[in-house]
């Protein structure tokens, strides 16, 4: 395999992997109401994802980087109204 069939591979994970938090956000936004969400389970993920998105620049590996980003705004969003919505 060459190296761009395997950042493709991995880009293709990310877009599964990371969307997986879309439906809390939109959950959360269209209820107003952040009940039955772990605040602690989302601070330790994204902690998690931030030092993913620092490995994938070392690595300078796109989808991780890319992955990570977009999941560590997701879940800031949704820190953000378990912590309004409290």
């Amino acid at each position: 395999m060459t190296e761009v069939q395997i950042e493709i591979i991995g880009l293709i994970a990310a877009v599964l992997t990371t969307s997986s938090f879309m439906p809390q956000v939109y959950k959360i936004w269209k209820l107003k109401s952040s009940d039955g969400v772990s605040l602690s389970m989302y601070l330790f993920m994204f902690t998690g994802v931030v030092m993913w998105f620092f490995y994938g620049i070392l690595i300078e590996s796109i989808a991780v980087i890319s992955a990570n980003l977009v999941a560590g705004v997701l879940q800031l969003i949704i820190i953000y109204f378990k912590l309004k919505l409290k």
